[in-house]
């Protein structure tokens, strides 16, 4: 499942490196763009050292630092299509990608803290 996680996280992020760009390009929006750019991104950048952990403990606070910054993106994402700047189609779709890291997530840091105990 991870290497699942790895690659479902890297496509989001390429998903959101474009949305960013459209949102700055077109709607000239830059100001939440960044901040979703920075959590979306976030997410493989936290699985992908979380493979070269030195610890259990240390893999699983980068897998928690991803599932939260998830959170985040999924709140920035809701405030985009609030405030007009992405339609309910686009926002659907960014978010059901998002949601589906959401719970891969959550069920590896639930599957390795239970394995701690």
């Amino acid at each position: 499942m991870e290497n699942g996680i790895k690659d479902k996280s890297i496509a989001f992020a390429k998903r959101i490196v474009r949305v960013y760009q459209y949102l700055c390009e077109e709607k000239k929006e830059y100001i939440l763009s960044k901040q979703l750019l920075r959590s979306g991104t976030s997410i493989g950048a936290n699985v992908a050292e979380s493979q070269y952990a030195i610890s259990r403990k240390d893999f699983l606070n980068k897998q928690y630092i991803a599932l939260k910054e998830c959170a985040e993106t999924l709140y920035w994402l809701e405030l985009l299509v609030c405030c007009d700047y992405l339609t309910r189609m686009e926002y659907d779709s960014l978010y059901t990608d998002c949601e589906e890291l959401r719970k891969i997530l959550s069920s590896i840091t639930k599957t390795v803290k239970e394995e701690e105990q």
